[in-house]
């Protein structure tokens, strides 16, 4: 059974990070951080995820700006409302289905996600039993919502919510993480992410101008045009089946400063890959 690993680097400005948030954390300065962390530790990030495929017998793919191109010009040109963080998002989505008209088993990480085992994902993972994703839902706030960034878990429950109950279906959903994904071909092909995507876009769009007075205005302000808010979207559409991944496997390294000595993938949102490095070596 064929298996690969990807990442995915592109130096995306630090201004099209948060295009017109009206969060007063969602600036330009804030993602300098990350545009700066990852020119700073751009080598061993790629560095660490090969070794890791390597010691799995795995293939490992890395995309990076002139892979990006094209695509980037084709969606700017289809959807220009989008943000260069936002298209190169949905980029990283796009490359499952390409990888997987060769590959029956994908496994996706963020480039500031750092391996830390030697034990083979594919392994330890039942594919046949669903996509690997991890939850944000113990990250929601559904009754204090005013001053969540656009990419917050709350953020993007409330834009599915508001999506799933357009479509006239239960709004109730799932904060995914697309941090670490891994998943057999077939279920990456049910999950249908850009089946009928304009479509998609137009709805969130709508709801984005939506002035009903069904969800409050502070709600409406969130939304945007993420790729967890659809993955969501079309998990539930679709009817596809979800294996959450847990914290060895999807640790969040965000203001604890600590790693817990079973980690096996750690995913550095704090961008501290220093600290990450002294668990690495």
């Amino acid at each position: 059974m064929s298996k690969v690993i990807y990442s995915l680097y592109v130096d995306v400005p630090a201004d099209e990070h948060y295009g017109k948030s009206k969060n007063q954390h969602d600036t330009a300065d804030k993602a300098s951080i990350t545009v700066n962390a990852f020119k700073k530790h751009y080598k061993k990030l790629i560095d660490c995820k090969r070794y890791y495929a390597n010691t799995i017998d795995a293939d490992f793919i890395m995309f990076e700006h002139e892979d990006y191109q094209s695509f980037e010009k084709n969606f700017k040109s289809d959807f220009p409302e989008l943000t260069g963080y936002e298209i190169i998002n949905f980029y990283k989505i796009h490359l499952l289905y390409k990888l997987s008209k060769k590959y029956d088993e994908i496994l996706y990480l963020d480039f500031d996600v750092i391996p830390l085992t030697n034990e083979s994902f594919f392994d330890v993972w039942d594919l046949s039993k669903g996509i690997c994703v991890y939850s944000n839902n113990d990250k929601v706030e559904k009754k204090s919502t005013t001053n969540h960034s656009i990419r917050s878990p709350s953020a993007k429950y409330f834009n599915c919510h508001a999506m799933l109950l357009e479509e006239g279906l239960n709004p109730d959903n799932d904060v995914i993480n697309t941090g670490i994904i891994c998943a057999r071909k077939e279920d990456i092909i049910k999950l249908d992410f850009f089946g009928k995507f304009k479509d998609t876009i137009d709805l969130m769009t709508k709801l984005r101008k939506d002035t009903s007075g069904l969800y409050p205005q502070n709600i409406v302000d969130m939304f945007r045009y993420d790729n967890e808010t659809i993955f969501s979207y079309k998990r539930e559409v679709n009817n596809v089946d979800i294996q959450w991944l847990d914290n060895k496997w999807h640790y969040f390294l965000d203001t604890q400063k600590f790693i817990p000595e079973d980690t096996k993938i750690v995913h550095a949102i704090s961008k501290d890959f220093d600290l990450v490095w002294r668990y690495y070596d």
